[in-house]
């Protein structure tokens, strides 16, 4: 069964300025930029790899830098969809019964496995403003 990958932090490297490569569980590595957080030194990956830490108490989750992962990587479009559903609160199976696609399609999409077409894009932005108007 296809499902959202649980995906945990591995390693987190410094690079110089506010660029860390990341390592995940799942093998991807990526190189991104953290404008907001004014040194890395002293970064470490907190428990369980689901977030990074820095010795001050800052602390970023592993959700979020997987969105900029996603970036990083090319996978804007996987990152625009899963932001989507997570803004909107959605499982793979609502999503899926939202969009008119199947559940397993869906998780490609949220894991960045496949590309997500222009059209399922323009379908989230509809959904989303459609509800939008619904809740006021």
């Amino acid at each position: 069964m296809t499902s959202d990958t649980m995906r945990t932090i591995s390693k987190a490297n410094p690079l110089g300025g506010n660029c860390l490569q990341l390592e995940w569980s799942d093998g991807t590595v990526a190189q991104v930029v953290l404008p907001d957080v004014p040194e890395l030194a002293g970064v470490e990956v907190g428990d369980w790899g689901h977030s990074l830490v820095w010795p001050d108490g800052t602390e970023i989750g592993a959700d979020s830098l997987w969105l900029d992962t996603l970036s990083a990587i090319g996978r804007g479009d996987s990152r625009l969809f899963l932001k989507w559903r997570l803004a909107n609160g959605l499982s793979l199976a609502k999503a899926a019964e939202a969009l008119g696609l199947a559940r397993r399609t869906v998780a490609y999409y949220s894991n960045g496995d496949r590309p997500v077409p222009k059209t399922v894009l323009l379908a989230c932005k509809g959904w989303a403003a459609t509800h939008r108007r619904k809740a006021a």
